[in-house]
């Protein structure tokens, strides 16, 4: 015997066949002024995310790690947006490129203003240092027992890896107070930039 429809069936099969894959995805990535994330909001959601892997870690290095690994899949997921916001059909493929990117594009898509420097290392080919003097993610914590910039180093990982410039990304304080990240690149990417030389 035929199988019957009932009504209820037809009309979500009907429903289904005429989703199309526009309507899954978000249409609203652009942002507008009025969308921007208030400071006080960030600052509670990152304090309550500090004392979360407070809570879970022996160690200060243990803490760092966690801070970095939760950077590390913002950054992946910023890259994307920041390069679909920046409407660039056009890949960076040299090292210089992908860092002013992270440092002008990328850091005003996240704190609202361009970070305060890029510099080389003088003695290495592969070191550069991206300096901020207050960062965003250290104003409102206090009583951290690491540099929370840490987060701010594994969301630029991210970012790296993302962009296939694998690095290694850490946090440091210098002397004048302001917090640096220092980005190691891996031997595969100097080789490649020489190449493209």
């Amino acid at each position: 015997a035929a199988r019957e429809t009932l009504p209820i069936e037809s009309e979500l099969l009907s429903l289904h066949m005429s989703v199309s894959v526009s309507t899954l995805l978000p249409t609203r990535t652009a942002r507008k002024r009025s969308e921007v994330v208030s400071q006080s909001a960030f600052a509670f959601l990152f304090s309550e995310m500090i004392q979360y892997s407070q809570t879970r870690v022996n160690t200060a290095d243990e803490l760092i790690a966690k801070l970095e690994d939760a950077g590390v899949g913002v950054g992946r997921r910023a890259l994307e947006l920041a390069c679909w916001r920046e409407r660039s059909s056009k890949r960076e493929t040299r090292v210089r490129g992908i860092l002013q990117f992270i440092t002008q594009a990328l850091w005003k898509s996240l704190f609202g203003a361009h970070a305060d420097s890029l510099q080389k290392v003088q003695d290495s080919d592969d070191e550069f240092m991206i300096v901020e003097k207050e960062p965003l993610v250290n104003a409102f914590i206090s009583s951290a027992p690491v540099n929370c910039a840490a987060f701010v180093a594994g969301v630029v990982r991210g970012v790296l890896e993302a962009a296939q410039f694998p690095a290694e990304v850490s946090a440091h304080d210098n002397e004048e107070g302001a917090t640096v990240l220092l980005i190691k690149f891996a031997p595969e990417v100097l080789e490649r930039e020489k190449r493209q030389a």
